[in-house]
């Protein structure tokens, strides 16, 4: 093997690396409870009281 087939490999290797990270980093639950990462799963309502009637 030459040298510039071995460069050539390692760069698409470490290219698909790269889109593969992207691709797992958008799919990927941001906050750990849900899977769409919009923060609502997230908030905390202990603290709020509902008032009484």
């Amino acid at each position: 093997m030459d040298i510039q087939f071995i460069i050539m490999i390692g760069l698409f290797l470490g290219a698909l690396w790269y889109v593969g990270r992207i691709i797992y980093r958008s799919i990927a639950p941001k906050n750990g409870s849900c899977a769409s990462g919009c923060g609502k799963c997230s908030a905390d309502f202990s603290k709020i009281n509902p008032k009484e009637k």
